[in-house]
């Protein structure tokens, strides 16, 4: 088994607590961002903003439908958010960067797993990184529009 690791990143056209304060918050702005054609049945489970909540959905890609119960935790409170699903090894990071001017920022999603062995490895190597890399860019997309017009 090796590391999987995808990561994609945007400026955004907010300031950073603006972002933060958004991504932080679960049980209300935190599911607009997720493409729906590749999250379903998002369900907050426990908390709802930031730090020890437990969130649930099912996530398609490449065809493969998988369920996924994350914790989240803020190493770097107002900087950092850290998803890590309790039923594997996937672990989601958000990185919320003040650009120059303050009224942008930079944010960065990166989403590192334990991959499979085998030909099944060789081939989650090689399609899941492009894969999972437009998810992002399309989250990231829905953050910068949802932001403006909040």
């Amino acid at each position: 088994m090796s590391l999987i690791h995808a990561e994609c990143e945007r400026a955004i056209a907010a300031p950073a607590e603006t972002v933060y304060a958004f991504l932080a918050d679960y049980g209300d702005r935190h599911p607009r961002i997720l493409p729906t054609d590749s999250f379903f049945d998002v369900t907050v489970l426990e908390g709802g903003t930031g730090d020890g909540t437990l969130v649930a959905y099912r996530f398609l890609a490449g065809g493969r439908e998988r369920s996924y119960r994350l914790r989240v935790s803020e190493p770097k409170p107002g900087v950092t958010l850290v998803e890590r699903d309790e039923l594997s090894t996937m672990v989601m990071t958000y990185t919320v960067t003040p650009e120059g001017d303050s009224a942008t920022c930079r944010v960065k999603i990166t989403g590192e797993w334990q991959g499979a062995g085998g030909v099944e490895g060789i081939m989650e190597r090689t399609f899941a990184p492009a894969a999972l890399r437009s998810i992002y860019e399309r989250e990231l997309a829905l953050l910068d529009e949802a932001v403006k017009s909040a």
